[in-house]
């Protein structure tokens, strides 16, 4: 009895420690050391401690709660962006990221199948392999997190009447991005426009076919929306106009179904969003074949697939045992079609004589009226379109997803305690439907990792990787970095 009751006052959290170098050539760390890691690592040299304490929930029980905490403190190297004073005109000033920052602060609370959670918590794919992708089109983890509410499935559920043949999963979520600072110490003054203030939606709904067959299909959407906020337009240095956009209770609910408005661009908000299509064959020996897609779409040309074959392919084998070889995908990309390059819709000039309609120029992650798609300067979508943090120059949208590419990944174990990822890629963009590029950018990218499980040491881990990229997307760039990281789990009694 004293024994159960001793369990019954334990509580117990997980912590994780760690503590990263790296360094190398160029002015940004290597695409694949940078990419997927919620935006902690950009720089060239980086110096990292982090701590994390958290108290997952428990799936098992029909009601329970968790919450965690994420700190980051360390050095970075710095970069020189251009910026332009219309006394002076352009002169560079250097940039560096912060010293420290909360990285994930959150709590949730799951009853039965509902899941609602608060605060800073970072996201991933919810239908690729995180660890060998080039990344989710939607939400990828490759930007740092952004506040916001979330309330949705925990997990797949299957649909009533269906005898279990059919499941569903989705989510909704409300938030607001805080990287104003980042943007106006990056920006170059000269021209476009900045925002402050503007809210984020995320919103997800899939449906599964039953997953204890040995084949089984995963399709639906994930779309966000981007809205409200003050935005500052500048030509030549000078502000010209500033533009809020109102924020009402209403507004909300215009975010899961799209309203006309006629003003901002027909829409209200910058919607962006993807179909997912996944299929899964699992063998007799347990390995899996998949085969996926992911459709880019901004508006309604793109929702019924008038932009050709834009979207990420892709095809992944994971084995159902260890060995050399535990995993393995190859995805091409391409966002060439947008739609085409012409937009024309009737509706967005009231008194005109002209009645036909072109529906194009959907220019991936970009938006006339709101912010382009990215937090802290990464992308929080695809990490494969260079993100505005690797534009020197201070502009401050994407300036490249006109693209093709391709990409692989592989990761196994050489022993018990040895294992490897590797990834590479090949991407060349041509600029975007308004603006092509003089030349186009183009990259090549590998990043070989090894990690060591210390079985003398219970929670020690140390990794390594190596990384090289070579081309103008955005530069060439070399560079090694080291983890050394170590978990476990304290009683609270």
């Amino acid at each position: 009895m004293l024994t159960t009751m001793s369990a019954w006052c334990a509580y117990p959290l997980n912590y994780e420690v760690s503590m990263t170098l790296g360094g190398g050539k160029g002015e940004f760390a290597p695409y694949y050391i940078s990419s997927l890691r919620h935006g902690k690592i950009s720089q060239q040299y980086n110096a990292q401690i982090e701590g994390i304490v958290w108290k997952p929930l428990d799936a098992g029980s029909r009601f329970s709660y968790g919450f965690g905490i994420d700190l980051i403190g360390g050095y970075a190297s710095n970069v020189e962006y251009g910026r332009y004073d219309s006394q002076t005109g352009w002169y560079k000033h250097s940039v560096n990221p912060s010293t420290g920052w909360i990285q994930q602060l959150y709590g949730e609370i799951k009853y039965r199948s509902i899941h609602i959670e608060a605060g800073l918590k970072e996201y991933e794919s919810a239908l690729l392999n995180q660890r060998l992708t080039s990344g989710d089109l939607i939400e990828s983890g490759n930007a740092r997190p952004i506040p916001q509410v979330r309330i949705g499935l925990i997990d797949f559920q299957d649909i009533p009447f269906t005898s279990g043949w059919v499941q569903i999963q989705g989510e909704v979520g409300y938030g607001k991005y805080t990287d104003f600072g980042w943007i106006e110490n990056h920006y170059s003054y000269y021209n476009d426009a900045i925002e402050k203030g503007e809210w984020y939606n995320y919103k997800r709904c899939y449906f599964r076919t039953n997953p204890s067959k040995p084949f089984s299909i995963t399709l639906g959407m994930q779309a966000v929306a981007q809205f409200g906020g003050t935005q500052k337009y500048y030509y030549k240095g000078e502000l010209t106009r500033t533009q809020t956009y109102p924020v009402k209770f209403n507004t909300f609910f215009k975010m899961l179904i799209p309203t006309q408005d006629g003003g901002e661009g027909f829409y209200t908000g910058d919607h962006i969003g993807a179909w997912d299509i996944r299929t899964r064959y699992k063998l007799k020996n347990g390995d899996k074949l998949y085969a996926y897609c992911s459709w880019l779409w901004t508006d309604g040309s793109g929702i019924g697939k008038l932009n050709g074959w834009d979207g990420l392919w892709g095809l992944e084998y994971k084995a159902g045992r260890c060995g050399f070889i535990t995993g393995a995908l190859v995805e091409y990309f391409d966002y060439t079609n947008q739609s085409g390059p012409i937009h024309y819709a009737p509706g967005d000039h009231p008194g005109g004589t002209l009645n036909d309609h072109a529906s194009g120029s959907d220019n991936y992650y970009n938006n006339g009226f709101h912010r382009s798609y990215a937090n802290y300067g990464m992308s929080i979508g695809s990490p494969a379109f260079m993100a505005p943090i690797y534009n020197i120059n201070g502009f401050p949208a994407f300036v490249a997803n006109m693209m093709r590419g391709v990409h692989v990944g592989v990761e196994g174990s050489v022993t018990k305690s040895l294992t490897y990822r590797i990834k590479g890629g090949y991407r060349k963009a041509w600029g975007t439907g308004a603006v092509i590029l003089p030349a186009p950018l183009h990259s090549t990218s590998v990043m070989v990792e090894g990690e060591w499980i210390v079985k003398e040491i219970p929670g020690l881990k140390v990794s390594g990787q190596m990384a090289i990229d070579r081309g103008t997307m955005p530069c060439n760039a070399f560079g090694v970095m080291a983890t050394v990281k170590y978990d476990g789990i304290f009683n609270i009694k």
